[in-house]
Formats: C-alpha cells, structure tokens, sequence
C-alpha cells in the first residue's frame, strides 16, 4: 500500500466548499507519507508552521485531481482539515453600553488602594 501512495498518492483538503485532493511532487508525497504515519486526519492547526505553509503552497498552485479521472482510486496520504478557527469566524465582541465608566471607578480605586 505505502508504494502505491509513493506513485499515485493524492492529499484531500478539506474545504468549507467540499473536499479539494491535490496530486503533490513525489518528494512532497514522501513528506505527506511521514506527516500522515500515525494519523488519516489532522487539523491544519497542529501541523507546523512550516507544513502549514507547504499545504498552503500546495492548494495556491492549483494542482487539484478531478474527480471523474479514477480519482476514488487513488490512494490517499492524508487529509488535512482546513477548518477555519471559531474564533475568526465569530463577530468582534463590543463592550456592553450600560458598563460605563463611572460604574467602573469604584472598582478602581479599590484595586488602586489595594496596591
């Protein structure tokens, strides 16, 4: 199996649109093969700066495999969750309008008093 995924193999990206699969260089598909040794699955975030970089270079060169090519043949190395965080998709949060700053300056001066 590891010969077929060093010849053919293809990594799966997922995507908030649908799973993407890019056909890297074999010296990428070695390195895919090494990320990929213990997982099928990792989120793009606990992957290294340097991997998250090399998946992100991957997906910019447009190297994606079509699916109507045998594609559900092909072996896969690995898929990376490409997840954006909860974080950055929620709203920025405002300071609530009724805590102004004359309710907060008792509190204050009690901290201010207490140093």
């Amino acid at each position: 199996m590891w010969m077929e995924k060093l010849c053919d193999g293809v990594l799966r990206v997922m995507t908030p649109i649908g799973p993407r699969y890019i056909q890297p260089s074999l010296g990428k598909r070695i390195y895919l093969m090494w990320i990929f040794r213990h997982f099928h699955s990792l989120p793009h975030q606990v992957l290294s700066s340097w991997q998250q970089e090399m998946i992100d270079r991957l997906c910019v060169e447009h190297r994606f495999v079509s699916l109507p090519l045998g594609l559900e043949d092909a072996p896969i190395l690995g898929t990376v969750e490409n997840r954006l965080p909860v974080a950055d998709t929620l709203p920025p949060r405002r300071p609530s309008a009724s805590v102004g700053e004359a309710a907060l300056a008792p509190l204050v001066a009690d901290v201010q008093q207490r140093s």
